[in-house]
């Protein structure tokens, strides 16, 4: 259990789509839409963990085709997100959350994010801590996970959001969400170059 519990902490401590889009909208657009934003993650998380589970994702993804599909949908996503932050400027574009990556945005980004689904099946089909009761190890690889899940998608939102409460300089602010931007861009370019060199 201990080791499932580490790998679980290092898996999500590790920057990828989620956490380096969610602190770039915790840091853009502020600690509200970032609860928002994470909140879809967490659901689309939740979708995730069911389907691998069920074998759903197993059938769906067994065709090659189709995880480059979903992983093309992901960068394109992710992409997306990235003008979004680069664009936010500075402080004013805090108050411009209309338009700003919000629940269903986090949900989209869990469902057509590759890395979720491998990392999910590496959750459940590895670490029998549980042998012999599969409903008692699952229940409590879902706490376990869903814990630190919440924990350390919650701290990076945090340092996103205390970009937006230091009060920096418009010029620093504006750096920030370039800066937060180009870190999803690399994101995108290691995900698609591990697709390709496949």
């Amino acid at each position: 259990m201990l080791a499932f519990a580490t790998v679980s902490f290092l898996m999500f401590l590790t920057p990828g789509p989620g956490v380096m889009s969610l602190a770039g909208v915790g840091a853009a657009f502020g600690w509200r839409q970032g609860l928002l934003y994470m909140a879809g993650l967490f659901t689309g998380n939740v979708f995730v963990s069911l389907a691998v589970i069920t074998g759903v994702a197993a059938i769906i993804l067994a065709e090659p085709i189709v995880r480059t599909i979903l992983l093309f949908c992901s960068a394109g996503y992710l992409g997306y997100l990235a003008l979004r932050i680069a664009l936010a400027g500075a402080k004013i574009a805090f108050l411009d959350v209309i338009n700003a990556p919000g629940f269903l945005g986090g949900l989209t980004l869990q469902f057509v994010n590759p890395k979720a689904y491998a990392v999910h099946t590496t959750f459940f089909t590895g670490f029998a801590f549980y042998p012999n009761n599969f409903v008692v190890e699952l229940s409590l690889k879902l706490v376990i996970m869903n814990f630190i899940w919440i924990l350390l998608h919650a701290l990076w939102l945090y340092a996103g959001y205390k970009f937006h409460k230091l009060n920096l300089s418009t010029k620093v602010q504006r750096s920030v969400n370039l800066f937060m931007a180009a870190c999803l861009c690399l994101v995108i370019g290691l995900s698609v170059g591990s697709i390709l060199k496949v």
